[in-house]
């Protein structure tokens, strides 16, 4: 399964807010998507964590998932 930052309305990000301000934390919204963690090679998985490095993001090869949960 994949997840991705959610598109929230601005309601919602208002709730989000408030909760983080009554919690103290800082909270993070992400939907999933039907996929799987997918191999690299070693040389992919390389070029991978450069360019995470370079972008200051996680990155993560993933396959369409044939299993419905």
């Amino acid at each position: 399964m994949r997840s991705s930052h959610s598109k929230l309305t601005p309601y919602r990000i208002d709730e989000i807010r408030a909760l983080e301000k009554e919690a103290g934390k800082t909270l993070l919204s992400y939907t999933d998507y039907d996929v799987l963690a997918d191999d690299l090679s070693d040389e992919q998985l390389a070029r991978l964590r450069e360019l995470e490095e370079k972008t200051g993001t996680a990155l993560i090869a993933v396959r369409k998932s044939s299993v419905r949960l």
